[in-house]
């Protein structure tokens, strides 16, 4: 598959997705969007990629916001459609992929970077790195679930706080408010990130999967996140890997999941 903005590798079963419009500071446009979508959703589908980390290029931005060119002339109903369709093939895309997705923010990451780095199951940040949702400063607020995310992942307070002043944060300040779960030096961020998805890929991908629907469920409207745990955890009892993992603990061995 031809990307225009994305360029993907993969060693082993580990996938790295780097966001490629250096001049651009790796803004997302739609063609980036739909690049992000199709990429995302062709590594999903691979059955020997395990993990995906998602970076930008360069050492000064993950993706340092939208592409505002693109819609200061939208109307209402452009700009509803704009975000709904955003949402739709990336953002809460992303946060419900069955693979795995790791954030390798390696500079600044802000307002539709923050965004897509928070849509992301987990995140790790070079020091460099900066963060923020500065859309108040031009009369829109964060459309790509920005109001939703931070809350959830630093509290109300704090998020009232970023949204509101629209002031950027640091890497360190980001780790203390569990926006970020590690804060490295740039030329650690991808090996601590690799590093991490070989733990990952040890694991059984059923279960993972299993797991990541089940976590979403509590931050999904009108739906019990306990009930879900409860059907995803019965399920796994029926699965090849259930059977790999539960033998090969007794057989006092590592398990080997196809």
């Amino acid at each position: 598959m031809e990307f225009e903005n994305i360029l993907i590798d993969i060693k082993e079963n580990i996938a790295t997705l780097t966001i490629n419009r250096p001049s651009k500071l790796n803004a997302l446009n739609k063609q980036t969007i739909k690049d992000l979508h199709n990429g995302f959703k062709m590594l999903n589908e691979d059955a020997n990629v395990k993990v995906i980390i998602v970076t930008g290029s360069g050492e000064k931005a993950f993706v340092a916001g939208a592409d505002i060119k693109e819609f200061a002339d939208f109307s209402i109903e452009k700009g509803t459609e704009l975000a709904r369709i955003g949402h739709e093939t990336l953002f809460d895309f992303v946060q419900n992929l069955e693979t795995p997705v790791i954030a390798a923010v390696n500079g600044f990451a802000l307002g539709g970077g923050l965004e897509l780095a928070m849509a992301a199951h987990f995140r790790v940040a070079s020091l460099n790195a900066k963060m923020g949702l500065p859309e108040v400063t031009l009369g829109v607020i964060p459309g790509y679930g920005g109001t939703q995310r931070l809350p959830q992942l630093v509290g109300k307070g704090k998020a009232m706080e970023m949204i509101l002043t629209a002031q950027m944060i640091s890497a360190e300040e980001a780790k203390d408010y569990g926006l970020v779960n590690y804060v490295v030096d740039q030329a650690e961020l991808l090996p601590l990130c690799e590093k991490l998805a070989n733990k990952i890929c040890r694991n059984s991908s059923v279960a993972i999967s299993a797991a990541i629907k089940s976590v979403n469920a509590n931050y999904t409207n009108c739906v019990n996140g306990y009930a879900v745990e409860i059907e995803n955890f019965g399920l796994s009892f029926g699965t090849d890997d259930f059977k790999e993992g539960t033998t090969a603990f007794l057989e006092k061995r590592k398990p080997n999941f196809e």
